[in-house]
């Protein structure tokens, strides 16, 4: 019998499992689909590159063919062991825009989630290496945030292209002002990354309260009328049921695509879909699933005229056997890289009021994916449009719960999204051109050459445009009786369980969605242990 059972031990569910077991005497159950996080792949920085092959920590999941992408249907990594997806990123610490909070703190109608309480919970949590604590930054949090070991050379000639161009500098995207470019600061300790689970579930595994369960498949929320009661999961071959104590709380964590499929399989969600899967109604709830949102992105990749990038070549094998020597004896060297190292936040025109492009830089090819092995030297830049005007929905193939759900994310829909990747196609090409990194280019090999008019870039677009796996928005929080959940994350209708992840997220955040996830965990531990109210 349990106080807190937490369903999914990613990005949000470590840190909860911390702040929950805190008290000795509370009973909290993690559990998580996924293995412990023990492989080298996770802990190593540059094994990101082999991660997304990896379907014992990897959900592997694909969408629905997309209608504007030319019927493709994209593949969606989300990683499954303990730190979800903060354990196969690419670490970059992002905490989005002021603005993001204060249209959070609109939805809910509650301060809660505003820029002033939010921007204090990101202080907590962090232990900035660089900054230390100052306006901006914490120091002696849990979360370790650090610059990179050894940035390769590349990566500086892209931030200095971009003041070419009058993109001002800027070393701390998470300070006064997003815009600029520079190095990314990222979530690393030593040289190895620093996923949810390192900073906040390691130090508590040994908590007679806390019980971590790993390999475990929710199946369904058991329900008693409209109240949770606990959870089943399939562990192997067997089913399992664990119970909540009387008053006790189920806190879903399972991300953007679980959490939804989620509550549906448990008979909560819209109830024409739940009749169609033949699953009995518990709540009449429509909106669970919609409001996905993501960050489509498109690259442009050159061959470098030197073998300065890292390589997939004989040529590189010296500086290969290098980097392991440095990586274990001085935590530097190119393994210690999170790929992508530099980049920055622009506007797609002048009259936008603020950054809505978002580029990472990586001085290396980087393509499907990292699930195709790109021969040779050279590098790559990855722009997304921020603020997408496309929703989709996540949905259920049938009831099986051991299905993948039904992901439609429906990008492009809106023809304003185009217009503005188009436009950071434009910009980026204009940043390889600059001085500082045409000194580097042999070629352009994607989109190349011949493909330069509009029509061309969006066709281009249309014909390799991928995520870069930000998904949101699926349990909308808000103050209106629509939402699915309500400003202390509570879902509307039904007593006992709440959504505490990225789909509360009522709109997509501008920037990188971890550290933003992992401080709604942080906010809902608050609320949840009556630190904070949600009203008003």
């Amino acid at each position: 019998m349990y106080d807190y059972i937490i369903v999914g031990a990613g990005s949000a569910g470590c840190v909860l499992a911390n702040r929950l077991s805190a008290d000795p005497a509370k009973r909290v159950a993690l559990l998580e689909a996924g293995p412990r996080d023990k492989s080298p792949l996770i802990h190593m920085p540059v094994g990101i590159a082999l991660l997304a092959n990896n379907k014992k920590l990897n959900w592997a999941f694909d969408t629905e063919p997309q209608h504007q992408l030319e019927n493709r249907s994209l593949f969606w990594p989300r990683g499954k062991t303990l730190g979800g997806s903060s354990s196969i990123n690419a670490m970059v610490y992002i905490r989005g825009h002021k603005t993001d909070y204060d249209g959070w703190e609109t939805a809910a109608s509650s301060s809660v989630w505003g820029w002033e309480r939010v921007s204090q919970l990101f202080k907590k949590m962090e232990d900035n290496h660089r900054f230390g604590n100052n306006e901006h930054h914490g120091s002696g949090g849990a979360l370790s945030v650090s610059e990179l070991q050894t940035v390769n050379p590349l990566s500086r000639s892209f931030v200095k292209a971009g003041r070419e161009l009058q993109i001002p500098h800027n070393d701390d995207f998470n300070g006064t002002l997003q815009e600029g470019v520079g190095l990314y600061q990222v979530t690393q300790k030593n040289g190895r990354r620093w996923s949810s689970a390192k900073a906040f579930l390691e130090g508590a595994l040994e908590r007679s309260n806390l019980d971590v369960i790993t390999d475990a498949r929710v199946t369904r929320v058991v329900m008693d009328g409209r109240r949770a009661t606990g959870v089943s999961y399939k562990r192997g071959m067997e089913y399992t049921q664990l119970r909540l104590n009387d008053n006790g709380e189920v806190l879903l964590s399972g991300g953007a695509v679980n959490s939804p499929q989620l509550l549906m399989l448990s008979g909560i969600g819209a109830a024409d879909e739940l009749k169609e899967h033949g699953i009995p109604l518990v709540h009449d709830l429509p909106e669970v699933g919609k409001n996905l949102q993501d960050h489509l992105d498109i690259t442009i990749m050159s061959a470098a005229n030197s073998r300065k990038p890292i390589g997939v070549a004989l040529s590189f094998l010296p500086r290969g056997i290098g980097g392991i020597y440095s990586y274990i004896f001085h935590n530097k060297g190119f393994l210690t890289s999170n790929v992508a190292e530099s980049g920055g936040f622009v506007k797609s025109t002048p009259e936008q009021a603020r950054p809505n492009l978002q580029f990472h830089f990586l001085p290396t090819f980087l393509k499907d994916h990292g699930r195709k092995i790109a021969f040779g030297y050279g590098y790559t830049l990855h722009i997304c449009d921020l603020l997408p005007k496309s929703r989709g929905r996540i949905g259920l193939k049938s009831p099986d719960p051991l299905d993948d759900p039904l992901i439609d994310p429906k990008y492009l829909e809106d023809p304003e999204d185009m217009q503005t990747m188009i436009a950071g196609v434009k910009i980026g090409r204009r940043i390889f051109d600059a001085p500082a990194m045409a000194a580097h280019c042999k070629h352009e090999v994607v989109p190349g050459s011949a493909v330069q008019s509009d029509e061309q870039i969006a066709a281009d677009i249309r014909k390799r445009a991928e995520t870069i796996y930000h998904p949101v928005g699926t349990c909308r929080m808000g103050s209106d009786p629509q939402s699915v959940v309500d400003p202390a994350l509570k879902v509307r209708g039904i007593e006992g369980l709440r959504v505490i992840d990225a789909s509360i997220m009522p709109r997509l955040v501008a920037g990188n969605t971890n550290a933003p996830t992992m401080m709604i965990a942080e906010n809902a531990a608050d609320i949840i242990l009556g630190k904070v109210s949600a009203d008003g």
